[in-house]
C-alpha cells in the first residue's frame, strides 16, 4: 500500500529498511544468479557437510535460526565463521525448544576464520584462487552451467599473496584452510548478513561469497545454497512489493516500459525515473528540497551515519508526518513549520490480517487480533485514507480496500507471490519459487545461466597506528535497546571490544576508559578484551553512529559504510 499510494501521488521517492542491509546482496545476486533471495530454506542446513557464516552472527540477530544449527551439528554438519570477532554465541548456544542444548548447550563453529574488518573480499579472493588453481571445482558446473570462470581465473593469477595476506589479515595457510574444506564438501550453504554487506564495498564481497559457491554448484539442489539471512520481518517482503526507490512491484526495474506495464494494471500514471534511496531523502532534506518526509516505523535519528547530520535535515523539512507504534526520538526534533503524529496498530492487529516473508522465501499469515488501543489504526489503512484525503478519486484507483483485496492484488501484480490470496488463518503460509531457486541449475539470467564475476581487491587505507572500527549490536532489535549488558558477550552498552594484543601493547585492560576519535566525531566507552583480529575494534549500534562518515556507499544497493577509522586513546574521565 505505502508503494502504491507513493506512486498514485506521482513519486518514486519510496525506500524500506532493505536499504540499509541487504541492497547489496540483491544488486549482486541479481546480476550473477538472476534471482535475488536466498536459494534455499532453513531445511537445507540439516545434513549439509558445511555451512558457511560470513558478517553473520544468527545467535544474537537470528535466534530461532539455532534450532536448526543444532540440529545440522547432530547430523554432522561443520560450521565455518568468517568474522573479526569471536562471537560467544556462535562458539555455544543454548537453544531453549531444545531440551538437551537448554541444560548442556551446543558447541557450534568448528573452524574461525579471524578476517579482518573489511578484508573478506581479499580473504575469498585468495580461497577462490586456491581452488582454481588446484582444479577444485565442478568441471560440468563451470561449463555447462555457468559463464565468466575463465576471466575471472585469470584476474586471480595475477593477484600477489602478500597483497591478498594483507587484505584478508589472514595468512595464505588459512585460505588454504577454508579453500579444503569447501573441497571436501558435496553439500554446502553460505550465509551472509550486514557484517558483509554494510561495507563501501559490500556488493562486491557479494559477489566474492557468489564466486565461491558457484564453483561446486552449491545452489538449486538439496541441503545447498546462498542465503542472504534476514532479520526484520518486512524486510524481504517490502523490497519485492516495491516499496524500494530503485524496484516496482516484483522486483521490476524502473523504465518506461515496466512503468508503463504497471499503469496498466493499476489505472494511473507510474513515475519512470528511479527515486530517492533513504540516505538521499535525508540529504535532500539537508538541501532544503523537501517539502514533506512521511516516515513509516523506523529511526533515521539512530540508524544512519552521522547523527547530528541527520538531526539538522530532518528538523529543516516544512512537515514531517510520523506514523509508529511507538514514540521515537526523531518525532520530537523541532520541525521547520509542523509534525504530524500517526499512531499505527502492530503488525498483528492488521485489519484483515497480514503477511511477512522470511529469509527462506516463506510467505507467512498472521491473523488479525481483534483490539482497538485508542486512535491506532492499520498501517496500510493510515496510508490509502490519507491519499483518499488527497482527492476522492483515490477510492477507486488505489482499491485494495481490505486484506483480502490487498493480497489478491499482490498475487495479480507480482505473479510469483501466487498463493497469497488464499492465506486466512494461522499457519498458513506459501514458500514462493519453491524449496530451492534455480533447481537443475538453470538461472533465470538471460542465458539461463549462472555468471561468475571479476572483483578487483579493494584498496588498502589503513594509516599507522589508527583502528578498523565497526558497529554491533547487542541485546536490542534494530535501535531499540532492550537491556544494557549484552547476555551472549557479557559487553555493556559502551564496550570496546578489543584485541588483547593490542590492548597489552597499550597498557590497557578491560574496564580501562578510552576515547576514539577520527574526523566524524568522537565515542568514550570501556576496553572489553575480546578474542577479535588484531587491528580492529567493534563497538555498539547505534551508540557507535557517531564515528561514521555519511557519505561513503556501496555503489551496489546504495548502503551506508558503517565502519570507520579511529585513534585510540586512553580517556582521561571515565564514560558515564
Amino acid at each position: 500500500m505505502a508503494q502504491k499510494v507513493a506512486r498514485w501521488l506521482g513519486t518514486n521517492n519510496i525506500d524500506n529498511a532493505a536499504r540499509l542491509c541487504h541492497s547489496p546482496s540483491t544488486g549482486a545476486m541479481k546480476e550473477m544468479l538472476g534471482t535475488a533471495a536466498s536459494t534455499c530454506g532453513y531445511r537445507d542446513w540439516l545434513g549439509t557437510d558445511l555451512i558457511v557464516f560470513l558478517g553473520a552472527n544468527p545467535a544474537n540477530d537470528q535466534p530461532v535460526a539455532m534450532k536448526y544449527l543444532d540440529q545440522a551439528k547432530r547430523l554432522g554438519t561443520r560450521v565455518v565463521m568468517v568474522n573479526p570477532y569471536r562471537e560467544p554465541g556462535m562458539d555455544r548456544y543454548w537453544v531453549p525448544s531444545i531440551a538437551r542444548s537448554a541444560l548442556f548447550g551446543t558447541d557450534v563453529t568448528d573452524h574461525w576464520f579471524a578476517v579482518r574488518t573489511g578484508g573478506d573480499i581479499a580473504f575469498l579472493s585468495g580461497v577462490v584462487k586456491v581452488m582454481i588453481e588446484n582444479g577444485w571445482f565442478d568441471a560440468r558446473f563451470v561449463t555447462e552451467h555457468a559463464t565468466g570462470l575463465t576471466e575471472l581465473a585469470a584476474h586471480l593469477r595475477t593477484l600477489a599473496w602478500p597483497a591478498l595476506e594483507a587484505g584478508a589479515g589472514l595468512p595464505r595457510a588459512r585460505m588454504e584452510e577454508l579453500a579444503a574444506l569447501v573441497r571436501d564438501a558435496d553439500t554446502a550453504v553460505f550465509v551472509w548478513s550486514m557484517g558483509i554487506t554494510q561495507h563501501a564495498r559490500g556488493g562486491d564481497a557479494v559477489r566474492m561469497i557468489l564466486n565461491l559457491g558457484l564453483l561446486k554448484g552449491f545452489v538449486g539442489r538439496d541441503r545447498c545454497g546462498l542465503m542472504p539471512i534476514r532479520g526484520h520481518s518486512g524486510v524481504q517482503g517490502g523490497a519485492e512489493m516495491g516499496a524500494y526507490a530503485t524496484a516496482l512491484p516484483g522486483g521490476r526495474p524502473i523504465t518506461d516500459e515496466t512503468a508503463a506495464e504497471v499503469a496498466r494494471h493499476w489505472g494511473f500514471r507510474v513515475p519512470a525515473r528511479p527515486g530517492l534511496t533513504a540516505p538521499e531523502m535525508v540529504e535532500a532534506a539537508a538541501r532544503g528540497d523537501l517539502d514533506l518526509f512521511y516516515l513509516v516505523g523506523g529511526n533515521f535519528l539512530r540508524t544512519l551515519p552521522d547523527p547530528a547530520y541527520v538531526a539538522a535535515a530532518l528538523a529543516r523539512v516544512p512537515c514531517r508526518v510520523h506514523q509508529d507504534i511507538i514514540v521515537t526520538d526523531q518525532m520530537l526534533l523541532e520541525p521547520a513549520d509542523d509534525v504530524l503524529l500517526l499512531p499505527a496498530k502492530t503488525r498483528y492487529e492488521q485489519d484483515g490480517g497480514g503477511t511477512e516473508t522470511t529469509t527462506e522465501r516463506r510467505i507467512v499469515f498472521s491473523p488479525e487480533i481483534p483490539r482497538a488501543v485508542g486512535e491506532a489504526r492499520a498501517e496500510w489503512r493510515i496510508l490509502r485514507e490519507v491519499a483518499c484525503a488527497v482527492a476522492d478519486e483515490a477510492d477507486h484507483l488505489l482499491g485494495c480496500a481490505d486484506g483480502p483485496a490487498i493480497r489478491a492484488e499482490i498475487a495479480a501484480l507480482v505473479p510469483f507471490y501466487a498463493g497469497i490470496e488464499h492465506l486466512a488463518k494461522t499457519g498458513d503460509s506459501v514458500q514462493w519459487g519453491g524449496p530451492h531457486l534455480c533447481t537443475e541449475w538453470r538461472f533465470p539470467t538471460d542465458d539461463a545461466k549462472a555468471h561468475f564475476r571479476v572483483v578487483p581487491l579493494p584498496l588498502d587505507e589503513r594509516a599507522a597506528g589508527t583502528f578498523a572500527v565497526s558497529t554491533r549490536r547487542g541485546k536490542q532489535f534494530n535501535t531499540l535497546v532492550y537491556a544494557d549488558t549484552d547476555p551472549l558477550t557479557g559487553a555493556a552498552r559502551d564496550a570496546v571490544l578489543m584485541n588483547p594484543e593490542d590492548a597489552a601493547e597499550r597498557h590497557l585492560r578491560s574496564g580501562d576508559a578510552v576515547t576514539l576519535t577520527n574526523g566524524n566525531g568522537r565515542f568514550t566507552g570501556r576496553v572489553v578484551v575480546a578474542p577479535i583480529a588484531r587491528g580492529n575494534l567493534q563497538i555498539h549500534f547505534p551508540e557507535g553512529n557517531t564515528l561514521i562518515a555519511r557519505g561513503p556507499r556501496d555503489p551496489t544497493g546504495g548502503v551506508p559504510d558503517y565502519n570507520a577509522r579511529v585513534e585510540l586513546a586512553a580517556a582521561r574521565t571515565a564514560p558515564a
